[in-house]
Formats: structure tokens, sequence, C-alpha cells
């Protein structure tokens, strides 16, 4: 007997690979978006941002000013 991982905890759901822009807080797919991140204020506060933001901020994270670059 195999047992199913079903629902949210699923591997393949969707909410496994979306984030949310730290500024517009819009909902981001990741592989389906364009989306940005902070190498190092990612963990501490989850800093990911949209391509418009990213644009609006200059390329520099607002938390430590560092360079942002894309989720592959």
């Amino acid at each position: 007997m195999s047992v199913r991982i079903r629902g949210a905890n699923a591997y393949g759901h969707l909410g496994w690979f979306q984030v949310y822009c730290r500024i517009c807080n819009r909902k981001l797919t990741i592989g389906v978006d364009i989306v940005y991140k902070c190498p190092k204020c990612e963990k501490k506060y989850k800093a990911y941002f949209c391509e418009a933001d990213k644009r609006g901020l200059k390329g520099k994270c607002p938390y430590c000013g560092s360079e942002l670059v894309p989720v592959i």
C-alpha cells in the first residue's frame, strides 16, 4: 500500500512555488512570473520583489542595499 500526499502538502501544489512581493504584496509564482530576491535578506525578511518594484528600487534591496538577483 503506497501513501499519497494530497492537498497543500503535496510537492506539486502551487503553494510551494508562490511568494509575495515585499512592497506591493502581489502573489508571484516562481517559474511563471519574473521574481527577484535579495540573497542576503531572503531568509530574514522573505525579500522577494516583482519586476515593477525592482525597477522602482533601481535593482537594490531596500533593507541592505545589495543587488537583487532573479530567482531561477
